[in-house]
């Protein structure tokens, strides 16, 4: 009998046979690949292109039985699980070096009601194909900054984006979800379904099961005043000082984001993004100050179809470039980290790095921590550092910066950390992404619905805790 090894959970190795993998390829709908075949290569690569790992079977689903029969395959043989949705882990969760991915990717569609101004998308949908059906009805949820992140991941983890200042984060627009647990079982998440597991899966991660389609509540959303002033570099400091309190005291229908970045000419420069979803005349007198600050080398603020404010940013993080990020929430903009990331900004390895503040939102700052497994509602932003660059031989370099700039940051930030920002270093920064008590009630409900941590690639809670 032919031998297929494939990793196991333990990152030991496995036996599954030919005979035994042909078998399970002739009950999918979907498609199974094994290395050197057609396809292979094309479905391991991932967003980030640091990532490069080679599963012992990838199996792209087509629907919810898909699911459930490789999620029963790897707990039965003791494999190694990953899930690809959107790809976007800058840690790599995506794949894994032997074992089984579950390929999401094929699994798209979206279903919207607009009477009731809701839509159901499968597990494998991005927001640039969520946002044009909801779009085409003039309806919108809270869906992140980039239109190629997974609407997965993102909301799994939370879900900062340009509506959370009036509607809240991806999670607190998620209605229901469908979930492929350890067990194989596929259970409705939602207020009445297992309100256990659906709180888990608002801010939990990808601990709990693969979902498989989530029923979002949409709000009524078409044109928005939208865009971003730019100043030079040398201004960084100021732009800054003014951010920070600018940002403080602002409606709902806004919110934004502050990054020092390098312009397509080669430019140092610092700029404010802006998404104002109401009224574009009220809209015109709250962004005044923003727009008469400096001024500004550039004013891109003009009204624009919500679709057009969800792009903005993806070309400046396309596939395939490598990416080393690190994040941290933080309550207040101070002196100190002003001076800090000017500093470490005026050294910057490459000029694809990005440095910057994102706001969660008023809404999301109003939701009572223990509401969602998303507990950390004080802050009022998440630091971020978003190094890439295109050179493998420069890896070393860009981590080391943006280390270096985490460490001097430290004083000045949140004690807490994003879900979705925790990379692959520490258990510590899993604990961190978690109030005390929600820790505590998450490691619970991963030793109910997942007690042998099948679903371990992730910013994973470890049920022995």
């Amino acid at each position: 009998m032919v031998e297929l090894g494939v990793g196991t959970s333990t990152q030991a190795k496995s036996g599954l046979s030919a005979e035994q993998v042909d078998a399970f390829k002739g009950g999918l709908r979907g498609v199974l690949l094994r290395p050197r075949e057609p396809g292979y290569d094309e479905a391991r690569t991932v967003w980030n292109g640091m990532t490069d790992k080679r599963p012992g079977l990838i199996i792209r689903c087509a629907g919810a039985s898909d699911v459930i029969k490789a999620v029963n395959l790897a707990r039965d043989n003791g494999l190694l699980l990953a899930v690809r949705g959107g790809d976007h882990s800058v840690a790599g969760h995506s794949v894994c070096d032997g074992g089984i991915m579950i390929d999401l990717s094929a699994m798209r569609s979206v279903r919207v009601d607009p009477v009731k101004r809701t839509a159901r998308a499968e597990g494998g949908t991005r927001w640039g194909d969520f946002d044009k059906e909801t779009q085409a009805f003039g309806l919108a949820t809270t869906g992140g900054t980039n239109s190629d992140t997974g609407i997965a991941g993102l909301t799994l983890g939370g879900g900062i984006g340009w509506l959370a200042g009036k509607y809240g984060l991806s999670c607190d627009n998620l209605l229901s979800a469908d979930v492929v647990t350890a067990s194989g079982e596929l259970l409705t998440a939602s207020a009445t379904d297992n309100p256990d597991l659906f709180w888990a899966l608002r801010g939990g991660g990808g601990n709990f099961g693969v979902v498989t389609s989530f029923e979002y509540q949409l709000q009524e959303l078409s044109t928005i005043l939208g865009g971003m002033v730019i100043h030079s570099f040398a201004r960084a400091t100021d732009v800054l000082r003014f951010y920070a309190e600018f940002s403080r005291s602002i409606p709902d229908e806004l919110n934004t984001i502050c990054a020092l970045l390098t312009s397509p000419d080669g430019q140092p420069v610092i700029a404010i993004a802006v998404c104002y979803n109401g009224n574009l005349e009220q809209g015109e007198r709250v962004l005044q100050p923003v727009r008469d600050f400096g001024p500004p080398l550039v004013d891109q603020i003009s009204p624009m179809p919500y679709t057009a404010m969800q792009t903005m940013l993806d070309a400046a993080f396309p596939r395939g470039r490598q990416y080393y990020w690190k994040a941290n929430l933080i309550t207040d903009i101070g002196p100190n980290a002003i001076d800090v990331i000017a500093e470490y900004f005026a050294r910057v390895p490459s000029p694809f790095t990005v440095l910057g503040f994102q706001q969660l939102g008023n809404f999301t700052n109003r939701v009572a921590p223990g509401a969602t497994a998303f507990s950390h509602r004080d802050a009022r932003y998440d630091f971020l550092m978003l190094s890439g660059w295109e050179d493998p031989l420069q890896a070393d370099q860009n981590i080391a910066w943006t280390r270096e700039v985490y460490a001097a940051m430290r004083p000045s930030l949140h004690a807490g950390m994003y879900v979705n920002a925790v990379g692959a270093e520490s258990v510590s920064e899993v604990r961190a992404a978690y109030r005390a008590d929600t820790y505590g009630r998450l490691v619970a409900l991963k030793r109910k619905y997942d007690p042998t941590n099948l679903f371990r690639l992730n910013a994973n809670i470890d049920p022995g805790e």
